[in-house]
């Protein structure tokens, strides 16, 4: 990505530019099983519903087409709001994620997913901060994984059923992304429901009221 520490400053500036439930959630580190770090956390826990052979094919189209490797702008001032945005939320998510390009790749993806399940940025980017806490080898106690905090199922029924893919970043992304799409369309845009129906507690305010309050604190407003 070019624009790295720009003349206007910053990692990504371009160049010329100026009462929540919670379940118990382990950090599933390479080599050490679940012995992780027992933590507090919000957990995905999708109910595996039937789905028509259509929406099935649908979904499974949607989960395997292959991505971009960056992102592409049409013009100029597209990719300069990009560069600022990413600049932004880097700067925000530094404690979090301490390796800069680390930060750049799963911001790239998490933007890239998210525009492309026709979903807003801030809402997938506080999605994840209240599902997950940005780890990405998260692992709920309803068996859900990654920064999505996706239920295994899924790979079953849209993927290949080796749930391990879950803990692929740009994978997990993807899934999140377009479930939670599917389950904006079911409820006909309703997302307060959607959410809900995301967390497998549909109707119910908790979950939906965090996600939102924490989607707040990852607002970028365009210059």
């Amino acid at each position: 990505m070019s624009g790295l520490n720009g003349p206007c400053g910053g990692e990504f500036a371009a160049p010329g530019c100026r009462g929540i439930r919670r379940r118990s959630l382990l950090v599933l580190v390479p080599g050490w099983g679940l012995a992780g770090l027992a933590m507090p956390a919000q957990a995905g826990g999708q109910l595996e519903e039937p789905l028509i052979d259509s929406v099935r094919t649908a979904l499974t189209a949607s989960i395997g087409s292959a991505a971009p490797p960056s992102p592409s702008f049409p013009d100029t001032v597209s990719r300069i709001q990009y560069l600022r945005w990413l600049g932004a939320m880097s700067t925000r998510l530094r404690k979090r994620k301490t390796d800069l390009e680390t930060r750049k790749e799963f911001l790239q993806s998490v933007w890239y997913e998210s525009k492309r399940a026709g979903l807003d940025t801030t809402l997938v980017l506080g999605l994840i901060q209240v599902e997950s806490a940005f780890r990405k080898f998260a692992v709920s106690s309803a068996g859900a994984r990654g920064y999505m905090q996706v239920m295994p199922f899924w790979a079953r029924l849209l993927g290949t059923g080796d749930a391990s893919v879950l803990f692929h970043m740009q994978t997990n992304l993807r899934f999140g992304c377009v479930i939670l799409r599917h389950y904006l369309d079911r409820e006909n845009g309703d997302l307060f429901m959607a959410l809900g129906r995301y967390n497998g507690s549909r109707g119910k305010s908790p979950y939906p009221l965090a996600v939102m309050g924490a989607s707040r604190s990852w607002e970028h407003a365009a210059a």
